[in-house]
C-alpha cells in the first residue's frame, strides 16, 4: 500500500458497492460482512462530516418479478444527501446515469469499499477508471467470497488503476 492522498471533499465520492442484507451475510473473506458493513458505515460518517458525497450502489436483479429478501440496503446505511444507485449488472455505471451524476457534482476521485471485491467493486473501478477518475481502494473496507480473489483484485489489479489504501489512511482536506 502506498501513502494516502489529502482527498478534496467536494471533489470527492465515497463508493459502497452491494452493501444489502443479503450480500452482507454471504460467507465472505478475509472480512466478514458485518465487518466490511462496519468499517464502510464509519467511512461513510467521515465522508458525510467533510462535506462530501456517499454513494451506496446495489444490484436487482434484472426480469424478476420479485427482488429476493434483503435486496436493499442494509438498515440505516443510508443518509439525506447519499446518492442510492440502483444497478443490474456487476458494475455500478452501465445504464444507471452514475457517471452523469457524478459529473454534475463536480465529483474527480472516487474512494471504493464494498462486496465482492474482485466483483461488484472491480467492475464499478474499472469503468470509473476508463472515464478519468481518480481511484483510491479501501482495502479493509471489501471483502470476497474467497481470501484468494480478494488478494488477487487488492495486489494485483488495484495498484495498476489507483492508490491502494487502509480505512486509517484515509484523509480528507478540512478547511
Amino acid at each position: 500500500m502506498t501513502a494516502a492522498p489529502v482527498l478534496d471533499p467536494q471533489r470527492t465520492a465515497l463508493v459502497l458497492i452491494d452493501l444489502m442484507d443479503r450480500v452482507v451475510a454471504l460467507p465472505l473473506e478475509p472480512l466478514k460482512g458485518p465487518e466490511v458493513l462496519a468499517r464502510s458505515e464509519e467511512l461513510a460518517a467521515a465522508f458525510r462530516s467533510a462535506g462530501a458525497l456517499v454513494v451506496l450502489i446495489r444490484v436487482e436483479r434484472p426480469s424478476v418479478a420479485e427482488q429476493p429478501p434483503g435486496s436493499g440496503l442494509v438498515a440505516g446505511l443510508r443518509r439525506d444527501g447519499d446518492l442510492e444507485i440502483v444497478k443490474r449488472t456487476i458494475g455500478g455505471f452501465h445504464g444507471t446515469g452514475l457517471d452523469e451524476r457524478l459529473r454534475e457534482r463536480g465529483i474527480r476521485t472516487l474512494v471504493f469499499g464494498g462486496v465482492s471485491t474482485n466483483l461488484g467493486v472491480e467492475s464499478t473501478a474499472r469503468a470509473a477508471a476508463d472515464l478519468g477518475y481518480e481511484l483510491v481502494f479501501v482495502a479493509d473496507a471489501m471483502s470476497a467470497f474467497t481470501a484468494a480473489e480478494h488478494e488477487a483484485s487488492v495486489r494485483l489489479d488495484f495498484p495498476r488503476l489507483g492508490t491502494v489504501v487502509t480505512a486509517s489512511q484515509v484523509r480528507l482536506a478540512t478547511d
